[in-house]
């Protein structure tokens, strides 16, 4: 174990589950069902609204902590067992179907985390995020990507399991990928 992967694990909460099968079997013990109800109900709608502004109101009245001008994406999905465990600094986008996780039901235990995405960071289509990650402001993660450890600040991520590739420009550009000169575009 890396020391970015002890990060993550030292901000997972641990919760014992007794007896069979598994900790999913006993979910009704973790959350209430209603709860988990009235959530997947305001997901639903948050994942086919096409509205920015609809969404992050959904998004808040589930508890989740959502910025100025968030965007979130088409059928992009919160936790619905902890939505409250989410934060979305300011104009963080969370792209197409991408899933941001703040539970893991395990065999003899169920776990949850935080997961923290910062200012100006962006996540690909596709993506998961796992509990207790924090994505650093101005961070990338690549679509179809699966975050298991921290996105330091301005980082670029892809893969499974996301992997560093390089870090964001000021203008956006990826570092590693602009070719002499600085610029990408065509002139």
């Amino acid at each position: 174990m890396t020391d970015e992967d002890a990060t993550r694990h030292d901000r997972i909460s641990r919760y014992s589950t007794p007896g069979a099968p598994n900790s999913l079997a006993h979910w009704t013990s973790a959350r209430t069902p209603l709860r988990v109800a009235i959530n997947y109900l305001v997901v639903w709608l948050v994942r086919i609204s096409p509205s920015l502004r609809v969404k992050r109101w959904l998004l808040r009245k589930i508890d989740v902590t959502v910025g100025e001008g968030v965007s979130w994406g088409l059928e992009a999905t919160p936790d619905v067992f902890w939505p409250e465990l989410i934060t979305l600094g300011d104009h963080a986008i969370v792209g197409y179907d991408a899933t941001i996780l703040c539970h893991e039901f395990l065999q003899e235990e169920y776990r949850t985390g935080e997961v923290v995405v910062g200012e100006r960071a962006m996540i690909g289509a596709g993506a998961i995020v796992l509990p207790g990650v924090e994505i650093g402001e101005g961070a990338s993660v690549a679509a179809n990507s699966l975050v298991t450890r921290d996105v330091a600040p301005g980082e670029v991520v892809a893969g499974v399991p996301a992997r560093p590739m390089g870090t964001r420009a000021e203008d956006g550009v990826d570092r590693d990928d602009a070719p002499p000169g600085g610029s990408n575009r065509e002139e």
